[in-house]
């Protein structure tokens, strides 16, 4: 006869309570300067406890935090944000004004305008750094191509051409013309067609390309826009080879390209993206090595004004003002402690990033090394996601150019010394390949060979993969297409 029992069962757990502050951090975390520089204009607006530091110099008496019971709640939960202990999914849809919202509600200022207007300049129409961007990142790869891509953008005017010739990039990254010249082809095919384009007949090609329409009148008639301008249509129609009506066909078609393929995006961000961060090269008699700091140009400082907070506390009588009053120095606090933990949350990222990259730094892309998110994490004892967050959306300022923090990263073949980064494998595999002549085409397993020579372990199945990336063909295809130009050739 079975029996039934009570009994009672102490158990000790710890679970991570995603408070609106701890959740405000994250949000900190995860923001360019230019992003929480829109932030903190709102909370400068909202917090009469808070002002803008206007100081060159960084910190002082007047930022310490003040003395008294605030400081116990401050403390309780705050590292956790920057422990790395949160799940890779613990933030949810958060708006960073939501936590102020609701302790505000109790006193005579409301942060519930807040809410709106931060969404609306947070949630701003794409750009065309952003859009180009994740075509990029779809189109390649390689870490090195994302590099060099990245820089081709930034060559870019308001009018989505290229302002300036890619040598001065190619000479600046250590990389080979032809290297950059291909990338650019490809690029020459995001959208909006027309963009990177060199000149107005350039973009207006690229678009009558893509529309099938670019025959030898219509060429004929990119050639001479200035006898269109001239609107000598008599003349322009015997340049062409045409008579006046088929070239005014040709005029409408093109009326109805966009001379301005940019036009549509946010052109101020078109230029050079502001980096975050900034590494210079210090001299040897300061024991060479690189210098990190914050962009100070664009880094928010905001103060505590105690002052402020003293007089307004002496005259306080209402319970609720009191209420009010403390959540604002509560949330003043949080702040100015968030902010202070997120700038060196993110030179100790970016430090290390520096320190694994130097290679690239002192000679170019080649030597870009293998890295990821997780070496970077234990170096500097934080989550995978703590440094997905600090890498994202944030620019570093180099001797090589202008960089997203996250286009360091890769994945990796071998381990320790030997490790070589898969991208850089498949490079080889390209190189390799385009080496080939027709009497002499490679299979996988004189690749595979040729590569354990240069001390990269790696197998049949894996050179098949990544040739297959490359959207290059086997040995059978390459042989065939090698013996079908050589008869087009003759």
């Amino acid at each position: 006869m079975s029996s039934i029992s009570q009994k009672l069962d102490l158990r000790q757990s710890q679970n991570l309570v995603m408070t609106p502050q701890l959740q405000q951090a994250i949000k900190l975390l995860q923001m360019s300067n230019l992003e929480l520089s829109e932030f903190i204009e709102e909370e400068l607006a909202q917090n009469p406890l808070l002002e803008k530091d206007e100081s060159d110099q960084q910190g002082g008496k007047d930022d310490e935090q003040p003395p008294g019971q605030h400081d116990d709640l401050l403390e309780d939960g705050f590292n956790d944000a920057w422990t790395g202990n949160e799940s890779e999914n613990a933030t949810p849809d958060f708006d960073p004004g939501s936590s102020m919202a609701d302790m505000g509600s109790g006193g005579s200022r409301s942060f519930d305008i807040m809410d709106e207007s931060f969404e609306n300049r947070m949630s701003h129409d794409i750009t065309l750094r952003e859009h180009l961007s994740r075509q990029l990142h779809l189109a390649f790869s390689d870490p090195r191509d994302r590099l060099i891509g990245a820089g081709l953008i930034d060559l870019l005017d308001e009018r989505g051409y290229l302002r300036e010739s890619p040598d001065e990039l190619t000479q600046r990254l250590g990389c080979k013309p032809e290297r950059v010249a291909k990338l650019l082809q490809k690029m020459r095919g995001f959208d909006p067609t027309g963009v990177f384009a060199e000149t107005l007949q350039d973009c207006l090609a690229l678009q009558l390309e893509e529309q099938n329409r670019l025959d030898a009148p219509m060429r004929k008639l990119l050639q001479h826009l200035d006898v269109l301008a001239a609107q000598d249509l008599q003349k322009l129609a015997e340049l062409c080879e045409v008579n006046e009506t088929y070239l005014q066909d040709m005029i409408n078609e093109i009326r109805e390209l966009n001379p301005k393929p940019a036009a549509d995006f946010d052109h101020f961000i078109v230029q050079t993206a502001i980096p975050d961060v900034l590494m210079k090269r210090l001299p040897k008699s300061l024991g060479g090595g690189w210098r990190v700091e914050l962009n100070s140009e664009t880094l928010p400082k905001v103060l505590l004004n105690n002052d402020y907070y003293t007089e307004v506390a002496q005259h306080t009588r209402e319970k609720k003002d009191k209420k009010y009053l403390d959540e604002q120095l509560q949330n003043a606090n949080w702040l100015i402690r968030a902010m202070d933990q997120r700038a060196k949350t993110i030179l100790k990222t970016a430090g290390e990033i520096i320190e694994e990259q130097e290679a690239f730094f002192l000679y170019g892309i080649e030597y870009l090394r293998p890295m990821t998110l997780k070496d970077i994490a234990l170096r500097i004892d934080m989550h995978e996601s703590t440094v997905s967050r600090v890498t994202n959306n944030k620019y570093i300022g180099t001797p090589r150019g202008i960089f997203e923090l996250k286009y360091f990263f890769s994945t990796a073949l071998g381990t320790g010394e030997n490790a070589h980064s898969a991208e850089a494998v498949k490079e080889k595999i390209r190189n390799l390949i385009d080496a080939e002549t027709a009497d002499n085409i490679m299979s996988d397993d004189k690749i595979v060979e040729i590569l354990t020579k240069e001390g990269i372990e790696i197998a049949r199945r894996t050179v098949a993969k990544y040739r297959e990336a490359l959207h290059i063909g086997s040995s059978v295809q390459r042989r065939k297409q090698s013996k079908r130009e050589i008869k087009k050739s003759l």
